[in-house]
């Protein structure tokens, strides 16, 4: 299907609809078994047009199987995983990440992730396009965008709504951010957009001016049918447009 929202905006990079299934897609990419990588690398080749699928085996890294709803709980590591994220676990091991700044702040976040565990096998990244509008099992839908583009966005989740803080943004994984997250919004009665790819480790596998833009279907449905009327018709939208539009 075709976004009205990613014409408007003039997007580069085709939003990404993620979908659960016991089936891998035709033709679509995926980590080996046991290769280390990032699931973000996945998720950005779905945006230049490759469908990808992960599933438990494949995530790339322990937070992945977390991140992609997998599994509710980071593996069993010497320590615990809040010493990976903060300080490391001492002399002749691997340095922390040092995302928090003590192991008690790096497990405070752990233990609020949300808890989920996908009941299919496989995560699947599909081009937006690529996917039917009539027969849609999509979960999210995520866009990949600059500065200009997700102002524009910020303003279009809160459009429509009494509500003024339609879209969030907080610390997180990449994998978090774009699937875990997004997927714990997608249960309330008012979801909000999840900002993202704001982690640093996550960062070299998208664009420098990048960031992510995720929400559930039914806020996607939402936000492309109050498109007529809304400020994107508007004189000020058409400048900035404008200036994407020389990018």
């Amino acid at each position: 299907m075709v976004s009205k929202i990613a014409e408007e905006l003039l997007l580069k990079n085709s939003p990404v609809a993620m979908s659960t299934s016991n089936e891998i897609p035709a033709g679509a990419i995926q980590f080996k078994q046991g290769a280390r990588g990032c699931v973000i690398s996945l998720f950005t080749a779905a945006s230049h047009g490759k469908t990808a699928v992960v599933d438990a085996e494949t995530t790339g890294c322990m937070g992945g199987s977390i991140g992609m709803g997998f599994c509710d709980q980071f593996p069993k590591i010497p320590g615990g995983i809040e010493y990976f994220l903060s300080t490391g676990y001492g002399e002749g091991y691997p340095e922390g990440e040092a995302y928090k700044k003590t192991p008690e702040l790096a497990k405070a976040f752990v233990d609020e992730l949300p808890a989920t565990v996908n009941a299919e096998k496989y995560v699947i990244f599909s081009p937006l396009e690529a996917i039917s509008a009539d027969n849609n099992p999509s979960l999210l839908v995520s866009f990949i965008v600059n500065v200009d583009q997700l102002s524009a966005l910020i303003v279009l989740a809160n459009y429509g709504r009494v509500t003024n803080d339609n879209a969030a943004v907080q610390f997180a994984a990449g994998c978090h951010s774009i699937f875990l997250l997004p997927l714990a919004e997608s249960k309330k009665p008012l979801p909000k957009a999840i900002i993202g790819l704001t982690d640093v480790t996550a960062r070299p596998f998208v664009d420098a001016d990048k960031l992510s833009f995720t929400v559930p279907w039914s806020m996607f449905q939402e936000m492309e049918n109050n498109i007529e009327g809304s400020f994107l018709e508007k004189h000020d939208w058409k400048k900035v447009r404008e200036r994407i539009a020389k990018g």
